[in-house]
């Protein structure tokens, strides 16, 4: 005997298309907390400080005029002195957001874009005058893009790499003679974050505070790709190490020579952290 069939009948749920489903939103980054109350402190703290000094100064012109004026300059002074810093500041944080922009438009495939970004770095490299004509000369953005690739990355990398094996081997001999770990950590810290601003000057930057800061989280996320260049960190590390006074130092400190190691792989992350040339 043959079982009866059944058969399903559709589901009285109606469904939902693919076009009509809701599109998952992107998150969306504004500005934190801590930002916030730094920037409301910061207006404060100068909109009170300067109200003070204008107190003061009416008070001082209201004794004697020279008094005034005395007041006036030293007021003038220091707020200016503030405003110049505030400015270098902002300068410095200007410049790393250059170096994504210039970044998109070497990458865009799209020649005006790329000879003005090419145009735009040059501008803030020390020696890029020179070959500013020479990229203006140029029609094919392939062709452009090479000439940066060879004549300026690879020039940046090489200062870079000089950079950064004079700083393993300043780290190498002072934590050899250092007899306390923390005094290494603390000549190490101290060497790196000298490192990654002369490279950062190397290429046109002039970071301040809060730009190094911003620039040694810039190089934190590029080490990851840089550290997969091991061969090439290997050989600029023996390199440094083929002192004869190195070598005799490496017998007695081993963790001299991890410390050159990191001075190198530091140089080659902070290159690329600053370069819009990948």
């Amino acid at each position: 005997m043959i079982p009866p069939r059944f058969e399903l009948e559709d589901s009285p749920m109606p469904r939902l298309e693919p076009a009509l489903l809701p599109a998952a939103e992107e998150p969306r980054v504004g500005v934190g907390s801590t930002v916030l109350v730094l920037a409301g402190a910061t207006v404060l703290g100068l909109g009170l400080a300067l109200l003070s000094a204008g107190n003061f100064i009416v008070d001082e012109f209201a004794r004697a005029p020279a008094l005034g004026w005395v007041a006036l300059a030293v007021a003038g002074a220091g707020f200016g002195l503030v405003g110049a810093g505030v400015w270098r500041e902002l300068s410095g944080l200007m410049a790393l957001r250059a170096v994504d922009r210039i970044r998109a438009g070497l990458e865009s495939g799209e020649p005006r874009r790329i000879a003005a970004a090419a145009r735009a770095w040059l501008d803030e490299l020390p020696d890029g005058a020179g070959l500013a004509p020479a990229v203006g000369a140029l029609n094919d953005p392939d062709a452009v893009l090479a000439l940066l690739r060879t004549r300026v990355a690879a020039e940046l990398q090489q200062r870079a790499d000089a950079l950064g094996r004079g700083a393993a081997m300043q780290v190498f001999a002072l934590t050899a003679a250092m007899p306390s770990p923390a005094l290494d950590a603390l000549v190490v810290g101290w060497r790196g974050v000298r490192l990654v601003r002369q490279i950062a000057e190397l290429n046109g930057l002039r970071p301040g505070l809060f730009g190094t800061l911003a620039l040694l989280r810039r190089t934190a996320l590029s080490a990851a790709g840089v550290a997969a260049a091991d061969v090439a960190i290997n050989s600029a590390t023996r390199a440094v190490l083929s002192n004869p006074l190195l070598q005799h130092l490496a017998g007695d400190v081993a963790g001299a020579g991890v410390a050159a190691r990191r001075m190198v792989v530091l140089a080659r992350a902070a290159a690329a952290a600053c370069s819009p040339m990948r």
